[in-house]
């Protein structure tokens, strides 16, 4: 879910590709860390996958709620079973140190547990009882055929958020998982298979963006579950603009805000601050683009923040000792954030740390803080990596102006502060997640994960999910017919 300061280019060519779709050679997967080729495989059928999804379908959907859910536990105990070497394929494939991996696979096990009690609570079955005018209940029925098109920096969890309710639902789903995470894609699909769930209702479907593109055009396809970056999700979203009867999901990035005001401690506040922009190398929706500081604070707390960012080790997925951050996941995205910052120096933005890249034959980036408050425009575009634009402003109204500054919504967070300020800044920023003395990263399962503007549609997945994953149905019942007309008969 990123860009770069040419986003709005991509966009253009994004948007061109799906007018004026290629063929997808075979997919090849290498590790970020080392370069090595670690998978490759063919596309697949985009016509076949769809026929065989929607023949599956009925059966899956006619399955009682309990069977759906004794077997999404299974696929559970599958994954706690393949923990390690599921972890390991996270690791290598996207670069990401091996704790991190760990800690990703612990989230796609609980996520099953966290979704039947969303389903139970977000859709459970209502009945009203009325003696003359019978029975009116609410039940949820299943959209049918979902395709699920996962993304590259959490490509076991992000997915399984949108997988896991969308069967538990009574939907069978297509799973495409992005073109430089398929191994991990593949293993994940494998837990759910042996498991009991059929490769026809969980479906793997590997590709490209020509295979997105045609699930996304796809007749059969009954609704999209993307998480991505907004540019491909506006793409998205156009093409299914004149097609109301299609779902539409979307997960998208952001350009965060942090704001840091009046607290004693700094050094706790630092942390929440490299923490929230520099977390798998700054490859989340949720992190931090944008440090917003209170004048009177700037000089302490940016000591303390560059500080700890030059404690950051960045290293292999496998290193000892264990670094905090890996790689972005390629050369590509390495070049187009060295641009990025290069674009910010020289127009107004003063380097506090550098972005260095130690071997320009990998997409190794050093942290990097670069104040922008001089800058006539600051570009509202999400970097998809490791760094942080710090803007100093004089008062609070300022700093939630400052805030409100982009055209995304997904978190936004406030360290310091008083209550009464807390309180002003969650009703006024505009954001899915408003924290206070916490990270913009790590969202609660419990809890809806979404945004507003460019970071999403209203449709936040987390634990909302449910809403999207089954439809309302209203019913007034009477088990025999009894009607009068008593107004306007002769």
């Amino acid at each position: 879910m990123g860009g770069t300061a040419t986003e709005q280019a991509r966009a253009a060519t994004e948007d061109r590709d799906l007018a004026e779709p290629v063929s997808t050679p075979e997919i090849v997967s290498y590790e970020p860390a080392t370069g090595a080729e670690i998978w490759r495989g063919r596309p697949c059928d985009v016509d076949e996958a769809v026929s065989r999804a929607r023949r599956a379908w009925p059966a899956w959907a006619a399955q009682p709620l309990a069977t759906r859910i004794e077997l999404l536990r299974r696929f559970a105990n599958e994954v706690r079973q393949d923990a390690e070497p599921l972890a390991v394929m996270i690791a290598r494939e996207v670069g990401k140190p091996l704790w991190e991996a760990r800690a990703e696979v612990d989230g796609v096990i609980a996520k099953v547990e966290t979704s039947i009690r969303a389903y139970a609570e977000r859709t459970s079955q209502r009945k009203l009882d009325s003696a003359l005018q019978g029975t009116m209940a609410v039940r949820h029925k299943p959209h049918g055929v979902l395709v699920v098109l996962g993304p590259f920096n959490f490509p076991a969890h992000l997915p399984s958020a949108h997988i896991v309710p969308a069967l538990l639902a009574g939907n069978a789903v297509i799973f495409k998982p992005s073109e430089k995470a398929p191994a991990s894609g593949e293993r994940l699909a494998r837990c759910f298979h042996r498991a009991g769930i059929s490769a026809s209702v969980l479906q793997l479907a590997l590709g490209g963006p020509l295979e997105g593109q045609g699930f996304v055009a796809h007749e059969g396809i009954d609704g999209v579950l993307f998480t991505g970056s907004a540019s491909t999700g506006i793409s998205i979203n156009r093409r299914l603009a004149a097609r109301p009867d299609k779902l539409v999901a979307l997960e998208m990035g952001g350009n965060n805000p942090i704001v840091l005001w009046d607290t004693p401690k700094l050094t706790d506040a630092a942390a929440l601050i490299v923490q929230s922009a520099f977390a798998s190398a700054g490859q989340r929706c949720t992190a931090a683009r944008r440090l917003i500081v209170k004048g009177t604070l700037y000089d302490a707390a940016i000591a303390e923040v560059k500080a700890l960012a030059d404690r950051v080790i960045v290293g292999a997925p496998f290193d000892d000792p264990a670094p905090f951050m890996g790689p972005v996941i390629d050369a590509s995205a390495a070049d187009g954030l060295t641009e990025s910052f290069l674009y910010l120096l020289s127009n107004g933005g003063r380097a506090i740390k550098h972005l260095v890249r130690g071997d320009e034959s990998l997409p190794f980036l050093s942290p990097a803080i670069i104040d922008t408050t001089a800058m006539k425009e600051r570009p509202d575009v999400e970097l998809f990596g490791p760094i942080l634009q710090v803007i100093r402003v004089d008062d609070f109204d300022q700093a939630i102006a400052e805030a409100n500054r982009t055209r995304f919504g997904l978190a936004a967070s406030l360290v310091g502060g008083s209550p009464q300020d807390y309180n002003r800044f969650w009703a006024n920023v505009r954001a899915g997640i408003v924290n206070w003395n916490r990270a913009t990263t790590g969202p609660s399962h419990a809890a809806p994960m979404g945004g507003v503007g460019l970071s999403g549609n209203h449709r936040p997945s987390g634990y909302y999910a449910a809403d999207y994953c089954a439809y309302p149905v209203a019913s007034g019942e009477l088990e025999q017919p009894r009607a009068a007309i008593g107004v306007g008969l002769r």
